[in-house]
């Protein structure tokens, strides 16, 4: 009797082994301070569902643009939550969708060892050349660092020395290469399983600016996609939760 269930088994286990996985791509508009975390999410999901992510990353203002100009993004993960919101009043992405994925940090950083102490004093001594930062009309975090230089009443005296990038990735790179001795960055570039990468950093308090709630929404172009709306499922999961916290984000 057991043989004869086991060659009644084997033709559907044999069949069950061939089915095809139906996996798809899925087409994700992120902001750059994000692009890192969602490449591991990214790993995981893969391994997970079969599905794959193709990954576009910028300052979240530019991805707007490229949103509303037709680019065929199904998910768009900002560094904001007005930005999304935006996009759904619009109707660009579907209604009920929008949800806060993470919330950001940011940090003053700078990749020599001891230069940034741990209460950002190195800001009020003011003897560096150049302060990077994003841009605050694009990039949430740019906002958030120049609110934070306006609680700190510092606004006018850095301001000759403001060396701006287009996207936090750009601020980040400004400081990594030397081209400034400091900069204001997403904690989540310079933190990695829960400690400082290299360098010294002080960690910005969250009462110096509004609260960074980036938050995710399924665009138009995904509305269809079951691939889009298992990404969005996965980003509620423990195993994004665990990247995320890795990153120093916060749920």
């Amino acid at each position: 009797m057991t043989s004869l269930r086991s060659r009644l088994l084997l033709p559907l286990v044999a069949a069950i082994l061939a089915t095809p996985v139906l996996a798809d791509e899925v087409q994700v508009a992120v902001a750059a301070n994000f692009s890192a975390p969602l490449k591991a999410i990214g790993d995981q999901f893969a391994r997970d569902t079969g599905h794959h992510l193709v990954i576009a990353s910028g300052a979240t203002g530019q991805l707007y643009t490229q949103i509303r100009n037709g680019a065929p993004f199904a998910v768009f993960l900002a560094a904001d939550d007005s930005t999304p919101a935006k996009l759904e009043a619009e109707g660009a992405a579907v209604k009920g969708s929008r949800f806060t994925y993470a919330i950001g940090s940011l940090a003053l950083w700078s990749p020599k060892t001891g230069y940034v102490d741990d209460e950002g004093a190195v800001l009020r001594r003011n003897d560096f050349a150049h302060l990077a930062i994003a841009n605050p009309k694009t990039a949430p975090y740019g906002l958030a660092a120049s609110q934070t230089l306006a609680k700190l009443g510092l606004t006018d005296a850095v301001q000759a020395k403001l060396v701006e990038g287009q996207s936090i990735t750009q601020a980040y790179q400004f400081v990594a290469t030397g081209n400034a001795e400091l900069g204001f960055v997403a904690l989540s570039q310079i933190y990695q399983d829960g400690k400082l990468k290299e360098g010294s950093a002080w960690i910005v308090p969250a009462d110096l600016y509004q609260p960074i709630r980036q938050d995710a929404v399924l665009l138009a172009p995904g509305k269809d996609q079951p691939a889009a709306k298992a990404l969005l499922a996965y980003l509620k999961g423990p195993q994004a939760a665990a990247v995320l916290k890795a990153y120093g984000y916060r749920q």
